[in-house]
């Protein structure tokens, strides 16, 4: 067990539990999630997996190792996926720019607007103006291949952060930050069986293809329906996107196809907000006559648990940045690091939704 500084985060060494297609490669989180609702500030590791060997360390990276840099005055590239519109987004890119605020570095921000090449573009031109680190939000698990090399050829680490590339570890990344969403997943299923009583015709929204998110979201809830919830159903799986708008459109179509639908799977919020309305607008009533249970942990879904239109949230904390920057200063202090660190994520129920909406973001 090592100990970083920022608000006591400690990080523990687990072994490796294998998921199956795209899924996060990493530890569940041993039920250790935040009590009593949202963590609310810095994402807390909890179980990272140092699956490759005994970790990462400079004289290992990349094969032929990199030199060490002073995070004080350091420039560091930090290539957003998506528009921060999103809350989810706005909320990570903050905690990097305090971070790197608090650690004295400079940080280069670029958003990729949800377009691969754009992505690949933005990361070039981060290299081309000599960032010495570079942390990646991937808009998709594949395709970041000349990226990454750029990186690599230009000697500069590369920390992933909430969505994991199939690239090689400590070869082309140094790490992965971010939840486990096969658990993530499952955990949902859960809370949607406590709502519903364990009984229920279900539609899932799924998100984006493509990721690992999505599919590990996918999984683990499903699996966990199959495996101890027989009299719950799910009538329907279709993607929205992780779209607020879609979400709507494609619940709205799913009601008038399968009117016995009583509960509502969302991979995020907006999906599930964008639901909420579909319900509504059906002559239904959300949170009662169709239930709700997404992930994210947005202010607006929160709220609505409170008003009572939904009805669980399973927390995907976005606040990396302090974690990042602790994970940045072992490297360089010459610690191994392991592939995947996996964060706490809380929840959201009507039991804690009001005493703990100030942490949603």
């Amino acid at each position: 067990m090592y100990q970083v500084t920022r608000r006591t985060l400690w990080v523990r060494s687990a072994v490796v539990v294998a998921a199956a297609g795209l899924a996060l490669t990493g530890c569940t989180n041993e039920g250790t999630t935040a009590a009593g609702g949202g963590t609310g500030d810095a994402a807390e590791a909890v179980s990272p997996s140092a699956s490759s060997g005994d970790g990462c360390t400079m004289q290992t990276y990349g094969g032929s190792g990199v030199e060490a840099v002073d995070l004080k005055g350091a420039k560091i590239g930090f290539s957003q996926s998506e528009p921060d519109s999103a809350s989810f987004r706005a909320a990570e890119t903050q905690s990097l720019k305090d971070a790197a605020a608090d650690a004295g570095a400079e940080l280069v921000v670029t958003n990729a607007n949800n377009e691969l090449p754009k992505q690949i573009s933005d990361i070039q031109d981060l290299l081309n103006q000599d960032v010495q680190i570079l942390v990646v939000a991937p808009v998709n698990s594949d395709g970041l291949d000349p990226a990454l090399s750029a990186a690599a050829d230009a000697g500069v680490p590369v920390v992933t952060i909430d969505r994991k590339v199939t690239n090689a570890p400590c070869e082309d990344y140094l790490t992965f930050l971010g939840s486990d969403f096969v658990d993530q997943g499952k955990r949902a299923a859960d809370a949607l069986a406590k709502v519903t009583d364990s009984k229920a015709n279900v539609a899932v929204l799924l998100g984006p293809s493509g990721n690992n998110v999505t599919d590990g979201r996918q999984k683990g809830f499903v699996d966990q329906v199959e495996a101890e919830y027989p009299d719950i159903t799910i009538v329907a799986q279709q993607t929205a996107n992780a779209s607020r708008s879609e979400g709507q459109d494609v619940t709205a179509q799913l009601l008038q196809s399968n009117p016995d639908i009583d509960a509502i799977y969302a991979f995020n919020d907006e999906e599930g907000l964008g639901a909420m309305t579909a319900i509504s607008d059906a002559g239904k009533t959300p949170g009662e006559d169709v239930k709700i249970v997404s992930i994210d942990g947005t202010r607006n879904a929160v709220q609505a648990i409170v008003d009572g239109s939904y009805n669980a949230v399973i927390e995907s904390n976005p606040r990396f940045g302090p974690l990042v920057f602790e994970t940045l200063e072992k490297f360089y202090a010459g610690d191994a690091i392991p592939e995947d660190i996996i964060i706490k994520d809380g929840e959201y129920t009507s039991d804690n939704a009001e005493q703990d909406l100030d942490q949603a973001f």
